[in-house]
This record gives C-alpha cells, sequence and structure tokens, in this order.
C-alpha cells in the first residue's frame, strides 16, 4: 500500500510542478499589478479630496469586510452573465489584484500620513508642487515605514491564491485535490503542498524579518 502511494506520488511530480508554476504566475502577476495599483489608491486617498477619499475608503473596506471566495465567484460567475466572459486564471489575477490593492492601499496611506508635518512644510516652503513633493519626499520617508508590512501583505497574497482553486484553475492547491484522489493520503499530499506554499515564501518571510530589524535598528539610532 506504502510502496503503491509512493509510486503514485512520484507519478503526480510533472503536475505537482505545472501547479507549482500556476502558483507562482498568478501570485506573481497579481503583486506587481496589485502594488502598482495599491500605491495609487494610497496616494489619491490621501491627496486631500474628501470625496475621493471616501469613495476609496468604501470600496476598500467592503472588499476587506466580505470573503475572497465570494469575490471570486462574483467574478468568475456573475460577471460572464454581463456579457464579460472571463477564464479562471483571468478572473484569479482581477480577483487576487484587487484584494491585493485595497490591503495596499492602507498600508501605503498609512505610511504618508506618518511622514511629519515638518517634512511637508519645508518642501511646500521650497516651492515643490504638490506632486513634486509626494514624490521626492512624502513617498521615500513612507516607503520605509511601509515595506515591512507590503512584504508581509505579499505572503498574505501568495497563500490566499489558494482559493483561486476553487473555480478549477489547476495550481498548488488543486493539484492536491486531483493527486488525493489517487493517493488514499490526504495527510502526506497536502502536507507536501503545504511544503510547497512555503518554500515559495519563505523568501519573502526572510526578506520581511530583515527589513523589520533594519528599521529597528534605525529607530534606535535616533533614539539615541
Amino acid at each position: 500500500m506504502i510502496w503503491f502511494q509512493l509510486q503514485s506520488l512520484v507519478g503526480s511530480y510533472p503536475l505537482a510542478l505545472r501547479g507549482l508554476g500556476m502558483t507562482v504566475a498568478l501570485s506573481g502577476i497579481s503583486l506587481v499589478l496589485g502594488t502598482i495599483l495599491g500605491f495609487a489608491l494610497g496616494v489619491l486617498r490621501t491627496s486631500g479630496s474628501r470625496l475621493l477619499s471616501s469613495a476609496i475608503g468604501l470600496w476598500v473596506d467592503l472588499i476587506r469586510g466580505t470573503p475572497f471566495l465570494v469575490q471570486i465567484f462574483l467574478i468568475f460567475f456573475i460577471l460572464p452573465e454581463l456579457g464579460v466572459e472571463l477564464d479562471a486564471f483571468t478572473a484569479g489575477i482581477i480577483a487576487l489584484t484587487n484584494l491585493a490593492a485595497c490591503f495596499i492601499c492602507e498600508i501605503v496611506a498609512a505610511g504618508i500620513r506618518s511622514v511629519p508635518t515638518g517634512q511637508v512644510e519645508a518642501a511646500l516652503a521650497s516651492g515643490l508642487s504638490k506632486w513634486q513633493r509626494m514624490r521626492q519626499v512624502v513617498l521615500p520617508q513612507a516607503m520605509r515605514v511601509s515595506l515591512p508590512p507590503l512584504v508581509g501583505q505579499y505572503v498574505l497574497l501568495i497563500k490566499d491564491s489558494s482559493v483561486v482553486s476553487a473555480i478549477g484553475l489547476t495550481d498548488l492547491t488543486r493539484v492536491g485535490w486531483l493527486v488525493v484522489q489517487r493517493v488514499p493520503n490526504g495527510l502526506l499530499v497536502f502536507a507536501i503542498v503545504g511544503i510547497g506554499y512555503f518554500i515559495v515564501c519563505y523568501p519573502l518571510i526572510l526578506l520581511a524579518r530583515r527589513l523589520e530589524r533594519r528599521m529597528s535598528a534605525a529607530h534606535g539610532e535616533v533614539q539615541l
């Protein structure tokens, strides 16, 4: 029995690699797009327009306050009824990008608000325009505060990508469900799936820890 399970696992190796590649591609594309959109939303939310800030805040709260699985189902099943045909990969990209952008928006907005008012006033006195102040003064300082939580959000994004398997995308989690049909040992199969996600996430976890240590050290130097 054990020998049969091992043979089945070895035979599933190409499928597992395909699922891992799909997870990396799905997460990577969503990470890049979500970061760009999240930064834009974060800057717009702190631009001073109350109407724009409220509209973005309402959308962010809606996405953060509803289950991600429900969001995927809405995109994958409702949009085709409105005439927008999507395959599972595209629907997954849209859902993950939107989710990441909303969380990154809050991280970036908090980083911008953490910049001392004196820095902004000094930039204003030097004659810089609003967007020059944002690009040259505010964002560089906000990034130092935002980087550790941003990297942590990237780790969460990779793990959240497993939910996309619910619409039939053959990612690492979906491969686990397929393999467990042939290998009646769910503990072993999903332990391997978990290790796969850990391998992808671990470099980001190490990066987040390093950034946190550097920020703590820099904060300690400032206190001294």
